[in-house]
Parts: structure tokens; C-alpha cells; sequence
């Protein structure tokens, strides 16, 4: 077995919450005036942190983009958390990672909370042996800080490899030095995870088997 334990990313990557996630964001640029016709404009913000996003994308304040991020957690919390689902092959490939002995961990930029509710509400928590994600406050929200939190908890021994959908993922596991597997399923292009470093590049979740066992 050439890597014993994965860490996955989750939106985009096990799961397409490009619904709830829209929504959200909607629903808080709503109570600024802001009227989005075309939903793919805020795919963008799948997959960095949100205050981050609100910032770079809405031109908000510091201050703006906390309220705003309140706003978005509103809805989120009670609705848009479902509006999800899982990706092809998603528990297939988990499934058969785990009967193959790998210890799997979820690292998301997504608060922890709700990524744990989201794996909980598709059964998928049996697969996962820990789940690290941001803070509430967002305090703790960059992939790579994360990365580091959740590799720190592994025991001797474990030959780590993340799994992604977007540079962030590839960027953490470059700056914590394990190899990445950047996965096209999701929100970010080839040329992007190519410049970012990925490690290999595959389509899908279950092409990503053979590269681990």
C-alpha cells in the first residue's frame, strides 16, 4: 500500500453542496441589495473560507463580510447543510479504502460542526477514524493550518496523502509536505490543481484507488 491514510476534503470533492452553498450566499447578499441571476457566479466561493471570499468577491469590509457571514449561517444552518449530495462513487470509494485498512480523516475548510452534521446525515461517519475543520469563529479557517492540526494527530507511522478538488487542498499538503491527489469531480480545473502542485491528478473518486493500494 503506497499511502495509509487520507485526508479528504469534502465540498467538491465527496460531496457537491454547490445548492446549499449558493443559497446561502444568496440568501445573505439578499439583505445587502444584491441580486444574483446566474448561480455558477458564486461557485467561486465553494472551498475557500468564507470571510476570505466575501472580501475578495463583494468588495466587503472586514467587518461586512463578518455580518455578512452571519447572514449566510442563517440559512445554512437549517437548510442549505441538506441542499447537497454525494458525489459518484463517493461512499463506494471510502468503503473500499477502509476494508483495505487505510485510516481516513476528514480536513475541511468548512466549520467542523457542519461537516460532521453533513457526513452524519449521509451515513458516512462510520468511514472516517477523525474529522478536523474550521472553527465557528473562522479563526481557524486556512487548509493548510488545518492540515496541519489533523497530522499532528495521526500516530508514528502513517504515510499521508490529501485529497482535494481545488489549489487550497493541493497548496496545504505542498506546505506540509505530503503528496496530494487532485480529484476533477469537483470546483477546480486540471490547469488549476496542475499549478498548484498536485502529486497526481485523477477524474473521479474511484480512479483515485489504485494510486493508494
Amino acid at each position: 500500500m503506497r499511502f495509509n491514510t487520507i485526508l479528504f476534503d469534502l465540498d467538491g470533492t465527496l460531496t457537491d453542496p454547490s445548492l446549499g452553498i449558493t443559497n446561502s450566499i444568496m440568501h445573505a447578499l439578499s439583505k445587502r441589495g444584491i441580486t444574483v441571476t446566474d448561480r455558477s457566479d458564486l461557485y467561486r466561493f465553494i472551498g475557500p473560507p468564507l470571510l476570505e471570499s466575501f472580501e475578495k468577491f463583494c468588495g466587503f469590509s472586514a467587518a461586512e463580510s463578518k455580518v455578512a457571514l452571519e447572514d449566510y449561517r442563517e440559512y445554512f444552518s437549517t437548510r442549505g447543510l441538506y441542499e447537497n449530495t454525494l458525489l459518484d462513487g463517493c461512499e463506494d470509494t471510502l468503503r473500499i479504502l477502509k476494508e483495505a485498512g487505510c485510516r481516513i480523516v476528514l480536513c475541511t475548510s468548512k466549520p467542523e460542526p457542519y461537516a460532521r452534521r453533513i457526513i452524519e446525515h449521509f451515513g458516512l461517519l462510520q468511514y472516517f477514524d477523525g474529522v478536523f475543520g474550521a472553527s465557528m469563529d473562522e479563526k481557524l479557517s486556512r487548509k493548510d493550518e488545518i492540515m496541519t492540526i489533523a497530522l499532528k494527530s495521526l500516530p508514528e507511522g502513517c504515510t499521508p496523502v490529501m485529497v482535494g478538488d481545488r489549489h487550497h487542498d493541493i497548496e496545504g499538503a505542498n506546505t506540509n509536505g505530503i503528496p496530494s491527489i487532485g480529484v476533477l469531480c469537483g470546483f477546480g480545473s486540471e490547469d488549476e490543481l496542475h499549478a498548484a502542485g498536485a502529486t497526481y491528478i485523477v477524474s473521479t473518486l474511484p480512479d483515485m484507488v489504485p494510486i493508494i493500494v
